[in-house]
């Protein structure tokens, strides 16, 4: 059981690294694009109204497209200074403790982004100056959640199945 879902892990880890990459992408041409605004603003005198719009629209989904990469980098920030000192398996404890709160939470942010892209689609909202659908910002993110939530589930199932690590008795003193 477990080998199938180090092999499921292993696959939805592609997903995840090609959203990291398509959140890397949506960077540079915000980059790009908020330095083709500021020179049209100071420097020809003519500032662009669409920078700010898509600027602010692209940050959306590129907030989420990283969560699940974050999580496989093992990049979330943590305390252990307590938890160190606990034994194995109340260190599993609260890993499967934490996974289950982090898997909870991507099941309801999915299911929130899933309504809103529906309803973004189904009343074909569009931004103010740029007129792109809404939608298509909502997909990103439930996309996004979704995969989140698929790695997380599976990385939970990981450590609840895994035996927890022996404690090390040796200080390494002979």
């Amino acid at each position: 059981m477990l080998n199938m879902i180090d092999k499921a892990t292993k696959a939805v880890e592609w997903v995840v690294v090609a959203l990291a990459a398509l959140g890397s992408a949506i960077i540079v041409i915000q980059m790009v694009w908020i330095s083709y605004g500021v020179f049209m603003r100071y420097v020809i005198g003519q500032p662009d109204r669409m920078v700010t719009e898509a600027t602010a629209l692209l940050l959306f989904p590129v907030a989420l497209v990283g969560l699940a990469y974050a999580m496989r980098e093992d990049s979330y920030p943590r305390v252990t200074l307590v938890t160190d000192a606990f034994s194995p398996s109340l260190q599993k404890l609260i890993a499967l403790m934490n996974g289950t709160i982090m898997a909870l939470i991507g099941v309801f942010f999915s299911i929130t982004t899933i309504n809103a892209t529906i309803r973004a689609f189904n009343s074909g909202s569009s931004s103010e100056i740029l007129s792109w659908p809404r939608y298509l910002f909502w997909g990103v993110a439930a996309v996004a959640l979704c995969v989140f939530t698929l790695y997380a589930t599976l990385r939970l199932l990981q450590i609840a199945l895994r035996p927890p690590p022996s404690k090390d008795v040796s200080d390494g003193m002979v």
